[in-house]
């Protein structure tokens, strides 16, 4: 039995993203150790088929990186020199490049690494492999898997999944069938205003939802002001897998493009997605769930990977009318 690293080092929805492709892996027979930043952790340990979690921050990725030192570097080196893994895979974006990684795995004695790369990767890389066009993101991690000789078990169609059983959050979410409504996101330019995603969430309360919003910690007072005195505000309430668990409790979900869409598609809960197109929706609208996308993907925006909006008045997402979301859910849902 090979022990195999599979790198991803971004955040949470891009490692629920990669599930297909570690489940490939596992079915392989081998150990598969998941390389997470602090930020996606919380997805790997998620993921069915990762048998240990192994947490490091990339200074060229994290959003907030530390300071690259020579004793950070060396520590990272030493420390997975000692797990001695047999493989490694390194999952990366359309944008990103697998070499900066591939150079400390192999310092750190990794005999066979395998990544999708388009730059020349001299004696870094065994396994060079190229992805071309706008393929959505579960999809390029998969082909990396097959290319190195993995295949999805039989009966596995590929699309997201998640741990289960999920924990019961009933005494937080009362009866199943309710719509939440998750208005953050990762990056600024993904959500919409408060105010904007508050009429959301009223319309859909006057529709006769019985509305659920959720947000991490850090995001009470938005989730606070989103719900108002229609919805129910679990802000800060839920752990990530107890938010996995809500999700799967919902008639349907709506959120911007950011972790918990992704979460809601892994759990095989129906998306109203609220798509900024500053990333392409081919490559990350929810993966294998029933979707209806929303917003304007041909503003002005459209691939800029901007963290702020470009443009006055955002509107890629505030052209969204409410009335919009309430018909996006029932189609979804089958309401009419």
């Amino acid at each position: 039995m090979r022990k195999v690293l599979l790198a991803r080092l971004d955040n949470v929805g891009d490692v629920l993203l990669a599930g297909p492709c570690v489940r490939a892996v596992a079915a392989g027979g081998d150990t598969v150790t998941m390389l997470a930043s602090p930020r996606g952790r919380g997805g790997a340990e998620l993921l069915p088929g990762v048998d240990d979690v192994l947490v490091w921050s990339a200074p060229w990725i994290d959003l907030d990186p530390e300071p690259v030192t020579a004793a950070g570097i060396d520590e990272f080196v030493t420390r997975i020199r000692a797990l001695r893994f047999d493989r490694a895979l390194i999952l990366t974006s359309f944008h990103q490049s697998a070499l900066p990684l591939a150079l400390l795995l192999r310092m750190a004695g990794i005999p066979w690494l395998g990544a999708i790369s388009d730059d020349y990767p001299g004696s870094l890389l065994d396994l060079r492999h190229r992805v071309h066009g706008d393929v959505p993101e579960s999809e390029r991690a998969l082909s990396l898997a097959i290319a190195a000789g993995y295949r999805l078990p039989a009966g596995d169609d590929g699309g997201l999944a998640v741990r289960r059983p999920l924990p019961d959050v009933s005494r937080l979410t009362g009866e199943r069938g309710y719509v939440v409504v998750h208005p953050a996101a990762s990056v600024p330019a993904r959500q919409p205003t408060a105010e904007h995603a508050a009429a959301m969430v009223a319309a859909l309360a006057r529709a006769g939802h019985r509305v659920v919003v959720t947000g991490a910690p850090s995001e009470r007072q938005l989730t606070a002001l989103v719900a108002g005195e229609h919805a129910r505000d679990l802000g800060g309430a839920t752990t990530l897998r107890e938010l996995a668990a809500v999700l799967d409790g919902a008639a349907a979900v709506v959120a911007p493009n950011t972790g918990p869409a992704h979460l809601a598609a892994a759990v095989g809960t129906p998306v109203v997605s609220l798509f900024a197109p500053v990333v392409p929706a081919a490559r990350w609208a929810p993966y294998r769930v029933l979707t209806v996308l929303l917003g304007d993907q041909g503003a002005p925006c459209r691939d800029t990977r901007a963290r702020e909006c470009p443009i006055d008045g955002h509107p890629c997402l505030e052209s969204i009318s409410p009335l919009d979301v309430v018909a996006a859910t029932a189609e979804v849902t089958g309401r009419r």
